[in-house]
């Protein structure tokens, strides 16, 4: 199980990194296999190019090889992301993850040769995010296929498209080399079952000794009690996400203790109602007096 690392702020909105230091040491203590650091859920888009560095270096010195890291590296202008590939130290990470581009909505055409030029210029191995909710746009299976065929260093696929059936028909013709990765809490029980390897989980974040064990089991086989795991959470899959993320998992982790909930305009905090109802679940799981 890979964890997408939220960014903790304080209240005057800069960079916690004490706060950050903790929740790294409870990710490798607790289990988790590798982290994503700066994605989506870390507020990529809300951090400056300085912040970016920081938190880049300060993540790799903090972890001292312990655990394996992935590095955020996407975005919709194709030139830019292959000029940081080239120029960018990328010491202490394993491999990067890159989304398919926003806002632009290219064709299937313009998604392969955007990831090609990525593929070229990239000194790492590559992962491929889908997750049309948030770019706008699907990458379809053929064109993820094509990608996987042609390009040894793209490794794997990061798969939130919603899809089952499109997520299936990559498990099922992709090399055998290739990693089809959840992107999505709730259907990664089902999607391992199907030949899915794992996720890249945003509650792990909150619960990551729990989930990975859930990831194990279901790998091993152990689909009975994997599914236990998954029913107890399925309320907060649900919770974390209702009003964006990472607003559901930053109210988790501040009821949980660990940072405080502040988020970066434009994204705010959860409402008071999905807070409490965060809360009771806390509770009747034992996580919380």
């Amino acid at each position: 199980m890979g964890v997408a690392l939220i960014t903790p702020f304080k209240e005057d909105e800069s960079i916690d990194f004490d706060a950050l230091a903790r929740l790294l040491d409870y990710q490798i203590q607790n289990g988790t296999d590798y982290l994503v650091v700066l994605g989506t859920t870390g507020e990529t888009p809300t951090l400056n190019e300085a912040e970016k560095e920081q938190i880049k270096h300060f993540v790799v010195e903090r972890t001292k090889g312990r655990i394996p890291l992935v590095y955020g590296m996407g975005g919709n202008n194709t030139r830019s992301i292959v000029e940081h590939l080239q120029n960018d130290d990328f010491h202490g990470y394993d491999a990067i993850l890159s989304v398919v581009p926003y806002y632009n909505k290219p064709s299937q055409e313009g998604i392969y040769n955007h990831y090609a030029a990525i593929a070229q210029a990239s000194p790492l191995p590559v992962i491929l995010y889908n997750v049309p909710g948030r770019t706008g746009v699907n990458m379809s299976a053929e064109t993820t296929l094509r990608l996987a065929r042609n390009f040894d260093n793209i490794v794997a696929i990061k798969e939130a498209s919603g899809n089952i059936t499109q997520m299936d028909d990559i498990i099922k013709n992709k090399p055998n080399d290739f990693m089809v990765i959840s992107g999505d809490d709730g259907v990664t029980f089902p999607l391992i079952t199907l030949g899915a390897v794992g996720v890249i989980s945003v509650i792990g974040n909150a619960f990551p000794k729990e989930f990975s064990r859930m990831v194990r089991l279901a790998l091993n086989g152990n689909y009975d009690q994997a599914l236990l795991i998954h029913h107890q959470f399925t309320e907060l899959f649900n919770l974390l996400f209702v009003d964006g993320n990472p607003a559901g998992v930053k109210c988790l982790l501040n009821l949980m203790g660990m940072i405080e909930n502040k988020l970066r305009l434009p994204l705010v905090p959860t409402r008071i109602t999905t807070y409490e109802k965060i809360q009771a679940v806390l509770i009747k799981l034992k996580y919380l007096g």
